[in-house]
């Protein structure tokens, strides 16, 4: 089905022609009639299959319809999302979808300049995309109102949970119109997130596309089973490789993608890197640097692993193996995207093999095991170097110590004589 059978404006369908998309993905023909015809919807589909135009497109064709009718006064249209690179994505799609329109959108996020997003907003807006907290604290402070709402989506619902963003929602839920179109997409909902929208929404519909918390299809996936301290030398001899162009690696910890990082520039690797202690401006760089193929690597952490498009990464790599199956399946989505295909890899050393092992049993398929040909899998660990650092525990040994100092009985006291001070002999 083409997408004028949907009957969208035809400056929205002017706007996909220019885009190159000659048809709509499976999501897109199941999620865009019913949002155009007022439903509230709860979407599952895998990442990467083109969720957020199948929320973006049907609203900017609603938000149209009601401008023929007159102006449109205040906003119209909140759309919440968990991180400030996923609220700006969804912006330039909105901009590039709503090209042709007279139509205003803005992101309110953390990580820059309050001024300039309160500046927009004065100028009059249709649609905000925001992540909850900066959200919060403008609203509370009256910068914005949201008395004219008629639609509110919230992206990656599951993931907002993740956060520790429930409370915040609840507050703006609580404090929208009650009549209104709510959306909720996401690739996988979890148990919490349903119980959520049977509270927000009026008789959703749902649409479910492929299986939840599986692969897409077109992400080839392989185990590559060896030691921590050998990680590294693998992931270099895998980027001498001439296929290997543009490489998402994902770390567990800040720290860790930091030496990561590191290690890569040392070895004369184009890396940028992700994290949450980035400032916006370097965020945006490092992902524009690799987006425009500046750089080869973006070493990153989880914040990178919902959401965010970025075309023709041609393997995504776990270089730390996911404690939780849904989190590799969002980070595996950031390559095989739009149809094309991808690669996905994970180095499992022998502390992870229980992770690796429930996540099999998670998406019902036992992943390949492949081994480089060449490489030495049973180098011993290198000896420190006198003023090395001494190595840092991992996160379980972190763990397990921080449980034990709980459970620790307390020591003896020394008796003490009459007076409060030990006593002398």
């Amino acid at each position: 089905m083409p997408f004028h059978k949907f009957g969208l404006e035809a400056e929205i369908l002017r706007a996909i022609e220019k885009a190159g998309y000659a048809r709509p993905t499976p999501v897109q023909a199941a999620a865009i009639p019913k949002v155009m015809q007022g439903h509230d919807l709860i979407a599952i589909a895998q990442t990467g299959t083109g969720k957020t135009a199948a929320f973006v497109l049907p609203m900017l064709h609603r938000l149209s319809q009601w401008h023929r009718q007159g102006p449109l006064r205040g906003i119209k249209a909140l759309i919440l999302a968990p991180t400030r690179e996923l609220a700006v994505q969804i912006m330039e799609n909105i901009r590039a979808y709503g090209q042709h329109l007279p139509i205003r959108v803005a992101a309110i996020h953390g990580g820059v300049d309050e001024e300039a997003q309160i500046k927009a907003l004065r100028k009059g807006v249709q649609i905000v995309v925001a992540t909850p907290g900066r959200l919060l604290d403008l609203m509370g402070r009256q910068k914005l109102a949201f008395h004219l709402l008629e639609m509110l989506i919230l992206d990656e619902a599951d993931r907002m949970l993740d956060m520790g963003f429930l409370a915040d929602i609840e507050t703006l839920v609580g404090i929208l119109p009650k009549r209104r179109q709510t959306l909720m997409f996401s690739a996988t909902l979890s148990k919490e997130v349903e119980s959520l929208a049977r509270r927000f929404q009026y008789q959703p519909k749902m649409v479910q596309i492929g299986k939840r918390s599986n692969p897409a299809d077109t992400v080839i996936q392989c185990v590559y089973e060896v030691p921590a301290h050998l990680k590294n030398p693998l992931l270099l001899e895998l980027l001498r490789q001439p296929e290997f162009t543009k490489v998402l690696v994902f770390a567990r910890l800040k720290d860790g993608a930091d030496r990561l990082t590191n290690f890569l520039k040392l070895a004369q690797v184009k890396v940028v890197k992700l994290h949450s202690n980035r400032s916006q401006d370097q965020r945006l760089q490092a992902l524009q640097d690799f987006k425009d193929g500046k750089a080869q690597v973006l070493v990153a952490t989880d914040i990178v692993a919902r959401g965010i498009d970025i075309d023709g990464v041609t393997h995504v790599v776990n270089y730390d193996f996911p404690v939780n199956p849904e989190d590799y399946v969002h980070r595996i989505g950031r390559t095989g995207r739009a149809e094309a295909q991808g690669d996905a890899i994970s180095f499992v050393p022998k502390q992870d093999l229980n992770l690796l092992d429930r996540l099999e049993l998670c998406i019902g398929q036992r992943l390949e095991r492949k081994r480089l040909r060449g490489f030495d899998y049973h180098a011993p660990i290198p000896a420190p170097t006198p003023g090395d650092k001494p190595p840092r525990r991992d996160w379980r040994q972190r763990t397990r110590e921080m449980e034990a100092k709980k459970t620790a009985r307390p020591t003896a006291r020394v008796p003490q004589k009459p007076g409060g001070k030990r006593g002398k002999k």
